[in-house]
């Protein structure tokens, strides 16, 4: 990958690339839609990455290229990055250095790989991170060095996507990216921002992972997350509490609005499933989370209402197939299922939902193995990118 994104990037840019940096998507095994309330979430990183290479500038130019898919080149000045600014994909790598405050004096910037768009995959995240680790690299920052540091670089590009792009989304995507560990979930609070390494052991207990893409696209930009994230601080303002993070399931059981009740009664139960899926983690007992996954989707499918008729028939397959456990994961509306399961089912339970779909009239779905797996990572530097490494 390295040669052949450092040819492309010649082919591109004329010149060689001074730095090579990956940032992986994330599984959000658990806590779904809970970030923006203060909540707990256990995202793992995938073998799935975004891969950059850049060069620095000294014209304070921003030249954004892709090779993935139909992305639009993009070329401007970095004064002109704000709010809303530049347009489409370009908003993301674009944020992230105006968020840094400018500390490049401008950049050429390919994208060589990338998590899957519109999967739920946290492809956005991804290319973020890989942005930001790029910009702490070739100008020395000396960020990614530190798991602190690390957490900041999460908070940039969480305020580049909030403020850039326009997405109010929480920081896990961001975290998951940045934080992860191979062989290991990461347990994030999002009230205080801390982050510990849950062992995920899937290979002793003689069980896989399957991320299941129903190839419906994704979309959390067309208002539908901003809408449940309303919900959730108009609940809380309801019962007076600063988020629902503080409130308990009987508080919910009050609230007067149907509406409010179930989009409240989702986040605290699903708090209270993170809990108890961590546990069951750090005693050894991968097995037995598979009941609150799928507690998880009704929850997600029938108080939140963020399931979609393609990821409903995924997981009613998978189950119905063998399946320990299955549910949505990501924002919804589309995207990805997660499926836990014996490896020794992984064939059955594979042809079980692809043709469920088929016969349900969906697009076939991609499946792939979600190997627990490091965040992001420098895969190499040279002249000036050498400074922060």
């Amino acid at each position: 990958m390295s040669t052949a994104l450092r040819a492309a990037f010649r082919a591109v840019f004329g010149r060689d690339p001074d730095s090579l940096c990956a940032a992986p998507g994330r599984l959000n095994l658990i806590g779904e839609h809970v970030d923006y309330a203060d909540g707990l979430c256990l995202p793992l990183a995938l073998s799935q990455r975004t891969v950059v290479a850049a060069a620095t500038r000294d014209d304070g130019r921003l030249r954004l290229r892709s090779l993935y898919r139909d992305a639009k080149p993009w070329d401007g000045s970095l004064d002109v990055v704000g709010p809303d600014h530049p347009p489409g994909w370009a908003a993301y790598p674009a944020g992230v250095i105006w968020t840094l405050g400018h500390p490049v004096g401008g950049l050429d910037l390919l994208v060589g790989e990338s998590v899957p768009p519109g999967a739920g995959l946290a492809s956005s995240a991804a290319l973020e991170c890989a942005v930001a680790l790029t910009v702490d690299a070739l100008c020395g920052l000396g960020l990614a060095a530190t798991s602190a540091g690390r957490a900041t670089l999460a908070a940039i590009c969480r305020r580049a996507e909030n403020e850039v792009v326009g997405v109010p989304t929480g920081g896990m995507d961001q975290i998951a990216s940045l934080c992860c560990t191979a062989g290991h979930a990461v347990l994030l609070d999002c009230r205080s921002q801390t982050v510990r390494q849950v062992p995920l052991d899937l290979r002793t207990a003689g069980l896989a992972l399957l991320v299941v893409d129903t190839r419906t696209p994704h979309r959390i930009v067309d208002g539908q997350y901003a809408a449940r994230r309303r919900s959730a601080e108009q609940a809380a303002a309801a019962l007076g509490v600063p988020t629902l993070r503080e409130a308990h399931q009987d508080q919910v059981d009050t609230l007067t609005d149907p509406l409010l009740r179930k989009r409240a009664r989702h986040v605290v139960s699903e708090i209270a499933r993170v809990r108890t899926v961590v546990t069951l983690l750090e005693s050894g007992r991968v097995r037995d989370i598979g009941a609150l996954l799928n507690a998880s989707h009704a929850s997600l499918r029938d108080d939140l209402e963020v399931s979609s008729p393609e990821l409903d028939c995924v997981v009613d397959a998978a189950r119905a197939a063998g399946a320990l456990g299955a549910r949505l994961t990501g924002g919804g509306f589309g995207g990805s299922a997660l499926v836990l399961l014996e490896r020794t089912a992984t064939a059955t339970v594979t042809h079980a939902v692809m043709t469920a779909a088929v016969h349900h009239g969906h697009p076939e779905p991609t499946v792939r193995a979600a190997l627990p797996s490091r965040g992001a990572h420098l895969i190499s530097a040279h002249g000036r990118a050498r400074k922060g490494v």
